[in-house]
């Protein structure tokens, strides 16, 4: 659990841009339901979308786990840029840096690692979420280009003013067991035939930037193909096990931003002659959350340190995303409780986890796929 002095650096940098920059504009994002641009150009500056990526690239030279501290802070005060800088690394140009061609990685990575360019993954499906063998979207290759066909739904940074591309899983033939051949390709934003639909109106996270997504005869340069034809979803899995472990930072994040608020509230609000904090009730509430989200941070540490060594770890960042998500969601409801009426208010912090941290429970497989993924390790 002790950082190095280079992570500790980091941590507290990020952790000082947040409350600074960050917190004090995101309700205003999240009523007016704005992508924070000026946000994401000073994380670019910042060298936070580069964080793992080589230094040839544009890159910071870092790892994940940095990205993963860097993503837990932003998350204590809002969760819309968290989700944008994890989507944009993650998602964006995680694929581009693993499985890309020295051309592909030349083209696309430097604006993506320097935060001037946005790119997102287009996996899931209207009918293919966590089954995401269901894909309908198609791609035929035809005088040397991918004709496209087909939709996605719940795409991250595909439609901002900066986005670049988007990566979409798509069926490209039959394996010879009869299973559909998944390919991914690389589809720039602007391509004929390609629409980025109307934004969703959501729940939560609505400073982050979603789409559904339409393909009709879509027309991209065979060389667009990202990896070894047939590899897409096998690739976009090896994806996912990384994305869980950032996923969890961001839930750790979200889990003791709640504690933070709770503190702070339980400290200054009094009932009865006293602050509320002196009351059992409130104060173990509080230090049952506080453990959660210790329990959280543990757990995705764990996840990181077996990554980097080069270690099996699926069946931890399962583990870390799993808790880290029901952290981040307990606490939410806790911390609404302990702010009374007040928690109820859109101007309060913690009204914006609430509504927020469902999601965490969601997206990048759900809670189920990951008690899924737990039982596989176990030989279940």
């Amino acid at each position: 659990m002790e950082l190095t002095e280079e992570y500790a650096d980091l941590k507290a940098a990020v952790a000082d841009f947040a409350q600074k920059e960050v917190a004090p504009v995101a309700a205003q994002h999240d009523k007016e339901h704005a992508f924070p641009y000026a946000i994401v150009s000073k994380m670019g500056e910042m060298g936070l979308f580069g964080l793992p990526f080589d230094e040839e690239h544009g890159g910071m030279g870092s790892d994940y786990f940095a990205l993963s501290l860097a993503l837990e802070e932003l998350a204590r005060v809002d969760q819309s840029v968290a989700i944008t800088l994890e989507a944009g690394v993650s998602l964006g140009a995680m694929p581009i840096h693993k499985f890309g061609t020295d051309e592909q990685k030349a083209e696309w990575l430097p604006s993506l690692a320097a935060g001037k360019n946005l790119a997102g993954f287009g996996l899931t499906e209207p009918g293919a979420g966590s089954d995401a063998g269901s894909t309908r979207t198609t791609a035929r290759l035809e005088d040397g280009e991918w004709i496209i066909n087909g939709s996605k739904q719940f795409i991250t940074n595909s439609g901002t003013e900066i986005t670049r591309f988007v990566t979409v899983t798509a069926v490209t033939g039959t394996k010879e067991d009869g299973r559909k051949e998944i390919s991914t390709i690389i589809v720039p934003n602007g391509t004929p035939g390609f629409t980025v639909e109307p934004a969703y109106d959501k729940v939560g996270w609505n400073a982050s930037d979603t789409h559904p997504l339409t393909f009709e005869n879509v027309r991209v340069p065979e060389a667009n193909l990202l990896g070894e034809r047939g590899r897409g979803y096998a690739n976009f899995l090896s994806i996912l096990d990384e994305g869980r472990i950032a996923i969890a930072a961001l839930a750790t994040g979200a889990a003791q931003g709640c504690v933070d608020e709770s503190v702070k509230y339980a400290k200054e609000r009094e009932s009865f002659g006293q602050p509320i904090g002196k009351n059992q009730a409130i104060s173990f509430k509080i230090a049952r959350m506080e453990a959660r989200a210790h329990t959280a941070r543990c757990a995705y540490y764990h996840a990181a340190s077996l990554m980097l060594a080069g270690k099996p770890f699926k069946k931890e960042a399962a583990i870390a995303k799993l808790v880290a998500s029901e952290a981040a969601m307990d606490n939410a409801r806790d911390a609404t409780q302990v702010h009374g009426g007040y928690g109820f208010m859109n101007e309060y912090a913690v009204a914006r986890h609430y509504r927020d941290s469902k999601i965490l429970e969601i997206g990048e497989g759900t809670s189920e796929v990951q008690l899924m993924l737990i039982a596989r390790g176990l030989g279940l």
